[in-house]
């Protein structure tokens, strides 16, 4: 799991008083490490899903409802995840792997059920 060097840029601003807030979070979908700042391997299905987040404690937090891509347009196997600040464009937040791969087939319906962000 890596938050993005935005997010990371955001979050020390915090501490020299800047402010800092996303109104939502949306998911993405990779075919492999989307790498830092969550641009490689972007899956075909591009869709950005919006995900929300219980209250953070002991330094994490977890998605707080399932996260679902109805008709996912083209068979693939997915096996990462990037968080953004907006549906489209916008600014990468955090990238992972998920639990495990899921191989996808043009029609499928695809869900994240959990996905939680720690941070170290």
């Amino acid at each position: 799991m890596s938050i993005s060097n935005y997010a990371e840029n955001k979050l020390l601003d915090t501490i020299r008083g800047t402010s800092f807030s996303v109104s939502n979070a949306y998911l993405k979908l990779h075919t492999g490490d989307p790498g830092e700042d969550a641009t490689a391997n972007a899956a075909t299905e591009t869709t950005r899903k919006v995900v929300a987040f219980s209250a953070a404690s002991s330094g994490s937090m977890a998605s707080s409802g399932t996260v679902e891509w109805t008709n996912v347009s083209t068979t693939e196997t997915v096996t990462h995840w990037s968080l953004w600040d907006a549906a489209s464009s916008g600014n990468a937040l955090w990238s992972g792997a998920l639990a495990s791969s899921a191989a996808l087939t043009a029609g499928d319906t695809f869900q994240i059920t959990s996905l939680t962000i720690t941070l170290d």
